[in-house]
């Protein structure tokens, strides 16, 4: 929350100003650290955007001794729930002090007058996010093997986590959170629906006519995949990251999803990498097992959870679509993220089908 004492924040800069990449005003920045955590930065602030997120951004900031990051909804278009700071943060926060490696925060902002919307502040972790089959195979076969694997116990200990012990028992509803899962994702492609997309519809409607039933409810990350982790020397998982769909609901959301990405996808030139065609990579039919294997849980009905993944994901890289086409996404790679959108939705229609 900003403090009553803090001075005036200085007027924004010019977007493409010199010092500050778009979207995150340095001087701005810089004169509410002094504010909110006074003695925090020791002199000027410089910051890069950090390439290769998808929907928030996420900048690093120094002020040439300490380093930070700094979280903010895409510029533009944004849909509804889709970008609160405030659950990220908290949920982050919460998380803290539990067998799952988070960042440290700083603080949260949700004044937009001071950067054009809410963010919040956290603490740099060393690591490597691998987003590709080229980038993990430098690491070996077995060292990436090791790596995946310890995504998967990190999912464990994730979803193991009680949430009334980290005050986070009413972070969620999950009483019919997955018809409502099914519901929101409808209206998050409705919002973002400027063009005909095949099978999409077919595919939402199928998932919702053959619904499993969910077992306990725990902490879902809501995007786990091995480059929202930053894996560390000893190939060790460092930091999960990007929470901004975290909530309290079903955990095998998360095991289809990373299922989903650790399914070889031939997209070649695309912005959309995933690493599951490097050597010593686990197949999703290892990763299911281990994590059946250490959380105790029944996973027969993966295959639903798969295609569901599949089928967010095409509503999400659709979203990005819809805003690159506005001009509102900042990033390279952008203009080829419709191309992908039709090889979800098939990728969902036949995991649903044939299982």
């Amino acid at each position: 929350m900003m403090s009553p004492e803090r001075p005036d924040i200085p007027a924004p800069q010019e977007d493409g100003a010199a010092a500050s990449p778009r979207g995150l005003d340095l001087v701005r920045l810089r004169a509410y650290l002094d504010a909110e955590r006074p003695g925090l930065v020791a002199g000027p602030l410089t910051g890069r955007l950090i390439e290769g997120g998808r929907s928030n951004l996420t900048y690093a900031v120094t002020d040439g001794t300490a380093h930070w990051v700094v979280r903010r909804p895409p510029l533009g278009h944004v849909l509804a729930t889709a970008h609160d700071m405030a659950r990220e943060h908290r949920v982050i926060s919460a998380l803290r002090d539990t067998p799952v490696p988070v960042p440290g925060t700083v603080l949260l902002c949700e004044d937009s007058e001071v950067l054009g919307a809410p963010f919040y502040v956290m603490e740099f972790v060393e690591g490597v996010p691998y987003r590709t089959s080229q980038e993990l195979a430098a690491l070996g076969e077995e060292r990436t093997r090791e790596a995946v694997l310890g995504l998967v116990d990190t999912l464990v200990d994730l979803h193991a986590v009680d949430p009334a012990a980290v005050g986070l028992d009413d972070f969620g509803r999950p009483e019919g959170f997955l018809e409502r899962q099914l519901r929101r994702w409808g209206k998050q492609l409705d919002a973002s629906r400027n063009r005909e997309l095949p099978g999409i519809d077919e595919l939402h409607t199928a998932l919702g006519k053959a619904l499993p039933v969910s077992g306990p409810a725990t902490v879902v990350h809501g995007d786990f995949r091995l480059d929202n982790a930053l894996i560390g020397p000893d190939d060790r998982i460092r930091a999960v990251l990007d929470w901004e769909m975290s909530t309290l609901g079903d955990p095998l959301t998360d095991l289809g999803l990373l299922v989903m990405y650790s399914t070889p996808l031939q997209l070649p030139g695309s912005p959309i990498g995933t690493t599951a065609s490097a050597p010593g990579h686990p197949s999703p039919a290892e990763l299911v097992a281990r994590y059946a294997e250490r959380s105790g849980r029944d996973t027969s009905a993966v295959s639903w959870y798969t295609a569901f993944a599949w089928f967010k994901l095409a509503v999400i890289l659709e979203g990005i679509h819809y805003r690159w086409t506005l001009g509102q996404t900042v990033g390279a790679g952008f203009d080829r993220i419709g191309e992908l959108v039709p090889v979800f939705i098939e990728h969902g229609l036949t995991t649903l089908q044939e299982g």
